[in-house]
């Protein structure tokens, strides 16, 4: 029998509603069930595309004998947490104060009162390197909360500590210069050292594996390349996309990237595709093309553009969320190939595409291939003795054979959920794609995800958080709010439409009435009105998206552009400030941040490449803000 996830719309949620434990969406009725029970809460927090979230559903919430303690111990909430990055948030800041690290399947115990007092990340069915097994774990639990109350008491109280820290912090942080830092032209210069210091020159990226694609200090070091003129940010800004582009993170088949890669090189991905990461990449690859006239750069964001509108878009214009890493059970199986399925698709050519994507007999990846191009395409056609062109027209068929052959495999499962903070992420990226390739392809499909995010994901100025089964049930979070008003702002920028305009206007009204603390003089990722957990979290750091915060302080420098509005920027420049010191330590943290920096230092430019608003943007900006004044 289904459990209390049936009625769910997040396919997340939807792929454990057939588990033996009665899972229970968060919300009031399991609070109170476990308040009413005086039952701990098992808190499992996860994603569809999370390879790991799947081995621990099968290995432990599928089996009927680990079910069957958990229900009679605790009340278990399933939460997607793409749907409620404020409970992961909150979560996540216990698991990692309380183990040193995070990540998913998360795992936490929580009070009747959802206080945190014990967690972890994925739990193995049986003990192993060094890791108690989650029976193990869940025993230890029931044990300690019903024997040993005044353990549980001192956890509670620690993490009360290390809540009420971070809020102290953050209230502390809110006054310019803290630490006597401030954001300058020369502090970006120093930022721009600190990033290069952990350059890998053979590879591209930054530090060792496992190497996440590190879009947003990609785009900081093209704008600092920009403003300044320097060579070596915009070597390390483009090196980094082309490695990654020839890698098998990048789908060279199917187009779009893998959300990282389990080594350095930038080979084995881990096979997920996650919409954010391909929205920021497709923005940036089509600055860098714009800025450099990169032929790597032109083909990958067209390619990945491509794949965006093929695969991850809704009948109504809305970008899905992700495609997993699993299909029929096996990590990455829909992607590799072995030289036998090589040979039968592509007859006589197949010699040269082996060798053009790196395939051999013995593989690379298990006993099979993951396509990556070792080789510069001249030195395949030097070796085949063809012509360069002649080489290009080889893979481009083949490429069309690939897919095809590859399309009549079991596909990974898609998350068809909407996100608006991702939404706005790829409706700025695509935008910008359009402009930049020139391709009116791109531009509509841009204008469709518009009008689909105006219609469906705006109530009267506030953006909600997703997107499902024709409904929409979350109100958004700061992300959400900041993201749809840049795409908005984009769109403006391409079509001239004042509506666009006003939209992102609204958007960043709402937004400051909602998430923005004048007191402590910082924007919250919560609203004011939303649901009170044990902690309001803020985040300013970026992570796999740009931070909230980040984005919000780009959305205000970019109007006060359009409408001089002088309190925005004083907000942006005070929250800039106000984060200088923690940027100077971790500046691989505060990439978007310091983007919105030189977006802020570059406004001035004159030089081939600026972003700026057109003289015929800005005069439509002007006379719209008249009028509806």
């Amino acid at each position: 029998m289904p459990n209390h996830l049936a009625g769910e719309t997040s396919p997340y949620l939807l792929q454990h509603a057939d588990n033996p434990v009665d899972w229970r969406p968060w919300g009031d009725e399991a609070l109170s069930v476990a308040r009413a029970t005086n039952r701990p809460i098992l808190l499992s927090i996860g994603y569809a595309a999370c390879h790991w979230c799947h081995v621990m559903a099968h290995e432990s919430f599928e089996d009927p004998l680990t079910a069957e303690f958990m229900n009679e111990h605790f009340v278990c909430i399933k939460v997607d947490r793409e749907e409620r990055p404020d409970l992961d948030a909150v979560y996540m800041q216990a698991v990692q104060a309380m183990t040193g690290h995070g990540g998913w399947p998360m795992t936490v115990f929580l009070t009747p009162t959802a206080e945190p007092f014990y967690g972890g990340t994925y739990f193995p069915p049986a003990d192993r390197h060094g890791m108690p097994s989650f029976m193990r774990v869940l025993k230890s639990v029931s044990d300690a909360y019903s024997q040993r109350p005044e353990t549980i008491a001192a956890s509670v109280a620690s993490m009360r500590q290390i809540y009420e820290g971070s809020v102290a912090g953050a209230a502390a942080g809110a006054g310019a210069g803290v630490g006597g830092e401030e954001i300058t032209a020369e502090f970006l210069d120093s930022a721009v050292h600190a990033v290069a210091a952990n350059f890998d020159v053979e590879l591209g990226g930054f530090g060792g594996a496992p190497k996440f694609p590190p879009t947003m200090l990609l785009d900081f070091l093209l704008r600092h390349w920009a403003r300044t003129g320097d060579a070596s940010a915009l070597e390390m800004a483009r090196n980094t996309f082309v490695k990654m582009a020839h890698g098998g993170i990048y789908d060279q088949v199917g187009g779009g990237f893998a959300r990282y890669s389990v080594d350095a090189r930038w080979l084995v991905p881990h096979f997920e595709k996650m919409l954010y990461d391909n929205a920021l990449l497709i923005r940036f690859g089509a600055q860098l093309f714009e800025a450099t006239r990169d032929g790597e750069a032109r083909r990958v964001t067209s390619e990945t553009v491509s794949w965006l509108a093929g695969e991850m878009t809704a009948p109504g214009g809305g970008f899905y969320s992700s495609l997993d890493a699993d299909s029929e059970g096996v990590e990455g199986k829909f992607y590799v190939w072995t030289t036998e399925e090589l040979d039968s698709v592509l007859g006589d050519d197949s010699p040269i595409v082996k060798m053009f994507y790196g395939a051999t007999a013995s593989g690379n990846f298990e006993g099979h291939n993951i396509l990556h191009m070792p080789l510069s395409t001249q030195d395949v056609a030097d070796r085949n003795n063809i012509d360069l062109d002649k080489l290009l027209s080889i893979v481009a068929s083949a490429k069309e054979k690939l897919y095809g052959y590859r399309s009549r495999r079991i596909w990974p499962t898609r998350d068809d959920k909407i996100i608006a903070a991702w939404n706005g992420l790829a409706l700025r990226g695509v935008v910008e794609a359009g402009r930049a390739l020139d391709d009116d392809e791109f531009r509509a499909l841009a204008m469709r995800n518009a009008e689909f995010l105006l219609q469906h994901m705006i109530v009267d100025g506030r953006c909600m958080r997703s997107y499902s089964d024709r409904s929409h049930r979350l109100p958004g979070f700061l992300e959400d709010q900041a993201a749809v008003a840049l795409g908005f702002l984009a769109v403006f920028e391409q079509s001239l439409d004042a509506k666009w305009l006003n939209a992102a206007r609204l958007l960043a009204r709402v937004m400051l009435d909602k998430f923005w603390d004048a007191e402590q003089a910082t924007f919250f990722d919560t609203s004011h009105d939303a649901e009170q957990l044990v902690s309001r979290p803020r985040d300013p750091t970026d992570n796999a998206t740009p931070s909230g915060t980040s984005l919000a302080v780009d959305l205000l420098l970019r109007l006060a552009n359009y409408d001089g509005n002088q309190n925005s920027r004083a907000i942006a420049a005070r929250v800039m400030n106000s984060l200088a010191d923690a940027a100077s330590r971790y500046p691989s943290a505060f990439g978007h941040l310091l983007g919105d920096a030189e977006y802020a230092e570059t406004f001035a430019c004159h030089g081939d490449y600026c972003d700026m608003p057109s003289p015929r943007a800005l005069d439509i900006a002007l006379q719209t803000s008249s009028s509806t004044k």
